[in-house]
C-alpha cells in the first residue's frame, strides 16, 4: 500500500472556492432579501450574519447557492442539518483534484464522471454542488424516506440538476455500498460525512457548546437545525465505528469505484482508520487535509485498483487513451 499520511494541517478553503474571501452580503441580500432581516454589526462594527440563529445560517446557504452556484430553489425539513455551503464545497474540489491527479493532469470531463454521495441527507448540498462546479453526474443515497423524498424535491425544482442526480433509498441501515450499487455499477468517487457522534447526548452537548461559542448563551435545548435528526449524527460507536465499516465493506465493491473516499473529523481517529486500510489491503490511501476558519478535518481516500485496472478504467470510462 503506498500512502500519503503526513501533509500537514491547514485551514484556508481551497484555490478554487467561491467562498474563499468574505461575503459580499450586498450581493447575498439582492438573492435572498430575507437574510438582509438578520445581518447585524458584529463587535467589531462591520456587518454579519446572526450565525447563533439557524434561520438565518439557512437563509445565507440559500444566498449562497443563488448567487453562486444558480440554485434558486433549495429547501428542506427544518428538523434536518443545515450544511455549511464552503466546507462541503472544499471537499468536491478536493475531489476533482485527487481525478486530475489521476489522469496525469487532466481533468476528465465532467459528464463521464459519477460520484456516489454515501447519505446525500435532504439538504442534497454535495451533488448539488458537484453538478453546478464540474457537471458531474450523481448517486445519491440514504437511510431516511424522508430525506430522499426531500432531495427529490430539491433536485425536480431545479432544471440544472435534473437527469444528473440519481436518488436511492438504503434500505438497510447497516449497508453502505450494497442495496445501493450492483456489480455491473460503477462509480468514480465515493464521498460521505459520517456521523460524528455515538450517542443523542453526546450530540446535544455538542450542539449546546456550539450555541454558546456562537452566542455567548447556555441553552438546555438548542435549535434543531444545530442538532439535526439523529441519523444524521449518531451512529453506535461513532464515527470510528461508521467508517471502519464503511472500509470493511468497500473491499466488496473494490472494483466498482476508483476512489473510495470520507471526512475524518476527529484526528485521533486515523491511526484506526489507517488500520482499517491496511486489513483490506488496498493499493493506495491519500489523506487530504481541509478547513474552514479555526476547525480543522481531513479527506481520506483509498483505492483498490492496481496501476494495469487504472489505466483501463481511465480508457474505458473517461476516453482517455495513453
Amino acid at each position: 500500500m503506498s500512502a500519503d499520511k503526513n501533509t500537514p494541517e491547514k485551514t484556508r478553503l481551497h484555490l478554487r472556492n467561491k467562498n474563499r474571501e468574505s461575503y459580499d452580503l450586498d450581493a447575498l441580500k439582492v438573492a435572498v432579501p430575507q437574510l438582509a432581516e438578520h445581518i447585524t454589526p458584529n463587535k467589531y462594527g462591520a456587518e454579519s450574519v446572526d450565525f447563533a440563529n439557524p434561520v438565518a445560517v439557512k437563509l445565507l446557504n440559500k444566498a449562497l447557492l443563488h448567487h453562486y452556484y444558480g440554485i434558486k430553489n433549495w429547501d428542506f425539513p427544518e428538523e434536518n442539518l443545515c450544511p455549511p455551503i464552503p466546507g462541503r464545497a472544499d471537499y468536491l474540489h478536493h475531489m476533482a483534484d485527487l481525478l486530475t491527479q489521476s489522469n496525469f493532469g487532466t481533468v476528465p470531463p465532467g459528464d463521464q464522471i459519477t460520484g456516489l454521495d454515501v447519505g446525500v441527507g435532504a439538504n442534497c448540498i454535495y451533488p448539488i454542488i458537484g453538478v453546478s462546479e464540474y457537471g458531474w453526474n450523481f448517486i445519491g443515497s440514504d437511510i431516511e424516506p424522508k430525506s430522499i423524498e426531500s432531495a427529490m424535491k430539491i433536485v425536480a425544482a431545479n432544471p440544472s440538476l435534473q437527469d444528473k442526480i440519481d436518488l436511492r433509498l438504503q434500505e438497510n441501515s447497516e449497508w453502505f455500498f450494497a442495496g445501493i450499487m450492483s456489480g455491473e455499477d460503477k462509480v468514480d468517487f465515493t464521498i460521505c460525512n459520517p456521523p460524528f457522534h455515538s450517542s443523542t447526548e453526546d450530540a446535544q452537548k455538542s450542539s449546546r457548546r456550539k450555541v454558546k461559542n456562537l452566542s455567548g448563551k447556555n441553552t438546555k435545548r438548542p435549535p434543531l437545525n444545530f442538532a439535526g435528526i439523529s441519523t444524521e449524527l449518531v451512529y453506535e460507536g461513532g464515527e470510528h465505528t461508521f467508517i471502519h465499516n464503511m472500509i470493511r465493506e468497500s473491499k466488496e465493491f473494490a472494483e466498482n469505484c476508483y476512489w473510495f473516499s470520507t471526512l475524518v473529523s476527529k484526528k485521533s481517529n486515523l491511526k484506526g482508520v489507517y488500520r482499517s486500510l491496511d486489513e483490506m489491503e488496498v493499493s493506495q490511501v491519500k489523506t487530504i487535509p481541509i478547513g474552514t476558519g479555526n476547525k480543522s478535518s481531513r479527506i481520506v481516500a483509498w483505492s483498490y485498483l492496481s496501476k494495469e485496472a487504472q489505466k483501463e478504467w481511465r480508457e474505458a470510462r473517461w476516453k482517455i487513451v495513453e
